[in-house]
């Protein structure tokens, strides 16, 4: 698959559901390459009440966390064997940085590029950005299991 997904099509791949499914929309997708997915930031979100409510931003934990599902997408898009059926679990997070606040009505750009995989064990170099902007950055891996 090359293209998008919509959030039907995401729902297709990751069990996440609301409040914690962080991607919104895949804009592009290159199988084993990269992906570039999309969060809108709204303040309805229900961590907004207490972080912070005087000045609401969005948990860094959260940044890493869209990251990682975006992770999954492009796995599940790049292997076939990773599709339906597989859940995904978040196994390391290295070199995270946190260089911006993103607040609600930000949209958080989320670029994954795969680096390599070795078994059941993928790794990815992942970038959140607003406007252009580098908000966050980690180096993810995630180990896929069969359900």
């Amino acid at each position: 698959m090359t293209g998008t997904l919509d959030i039907l099509q995401i729902q297709e791949f990751l069990p996440h559901r609301y409040p914690f499914l962080l991607v919104d929309r895949v804009l592009e997708c290159e199988p084993g390459v990269r992906l570039l997915g999309l969060k809108n930031v709204t303040y309805n979100e229900p961590f907004f009440q207490g972080h912070f409510p005087h000045a609401p931003i969005f948990p860094g934990v959260l940044i890493i966390e869209a990251l990682a599902q975006a992770t999954g997408l492009l796995a599940s898009q790049s292997d076939e064997s990773l599709g339906k059926g597989v859940t995904y679990y978040l196994a390391a997070v290295d070199n995270a940085r946190f260089k911006r606040q993103v607040v609600p009505g930000d949209q958080l750009m989320l670029e994954i590029k795969f680096l390599k995989s070795k078994r059941n064990i993928w790794s990815f170099d992942c970038r959140a950005e607003v406007n252009g902007e580098l908000a966050a950055s980690a180096q993810i891996m995630c180990a896929a299991a069969v359900s």
